[in-house]
């Protein structure tokens, strides 16, 4: 057997008899991830419902549904994601989580991102957000009034890049947010696969020789490339100097004249 099948095996084995915390008392099952454990795109929720408690899946209540509807229109199958959960256990009468409980999970979450390994972890509303932002060192919303300005935006932090996105239970209550939500859910797409023009962009040659931080190629060109301005550039056919940055900025460290 593959060793990361058994380490990812062995993990589960844990999480569905652990009794570290009082959920453990009060849940049906530990809910374990599941999607494809080669996924370059891994969502992480808060904790799992009432009806994937009762049925051991993810995302199968109304907020299942709305997540397929998200993932169909950003033209992402299930079957290209790993999804899992900050919190295995159902929180009851949907109660906020409790510190205790987050950290008592925390850890099987972090033995799950180490095996799947990840390109982009895609946490799922503030508290995973926030637990993900937090293991990473990138910046972490005070409040949840300052987690909507997180949303949709690539961060790249120690190595790892982090898509904070609404929870698809928030269009429960808010459906009037469902394009702009459905908007940031389309990037999942561009994520799942480097830019077209990378392998023959400048900023290739300029990280693979030295003289670019890594952050350019892993938040453009490996990343959100649809907000690169040199791709878009490229695509209308203007002009623009080798040595312009992703952002449409100029290094003049990198032009042949003052190199």
């Amino acid at each position: 057997m593959n060793p990361a099948i058994k380490e990812w095996e062995d993990l589960n084995c844990r999480i569905r008899d652990c009794d570290r915390c009082a959920l453990s008392r009060t849940r049906k099952h530990a809910l374990v991830g599941e999607g494809n454990r080669a996924a370059r795109v891994m969502l992480i929720a808060l904790s799992p419902g009432a009806k994937e408690d009762m049925e051991n899946n993810m995302f199968i209540g109304r907020s299942g549904k709305i997540l397929d509807t998200l993932l169909q229109a950003a033209s992402v199958g299930r079957g290209e994601i790993y999804m899992t959960n900050l919190i295995k256990c159902i929180l009851p009468k949907n109660r906020k989580p409790r510190m205790v409980e987050i950290f008592s999970c925390a850890g099987f979450l972090y033995e799950e991102i180490s095996i799947i390994q990840p390109e982009v972890i895609v946490p799922l509303g503030y508290y995973a957000s926030r637990t993900i932002l937090q293991k990473y060192h990138a910046p972490v919303p005070l409040s949840r009034c300052g987690f909507s300005s997180l949303c949709g935006q690539l961060y790249f932090a120690d190595d790892q890049k982090i898509f904070p996105l609404p929870h698809p239970s928030s269009l429960l209550y808010r459906p009037s947010f469902e394009a702009a939500t459905m908007q940031k859910y389309e990037a999942l797409r561009t994520l799942m696969q480097p830019c077209k023009w990378f392998p023959v962009c400048p900023m290739k040659h300029f990280y693979e020789t030295g003289r670019l931080q890594k952050k350019w190629i892993e938040l453009y060109c490996k990343g959100d490339w649809r907000k690169c301005v040199r791709r878009e550039m490229e695509e209308q056919g203007r002009y623009h100097p080798d040595w312009m940055l992703p952002d449409g900025t100029l290094d003049e460290s990198l032009n042949p004249q003052y190199s």
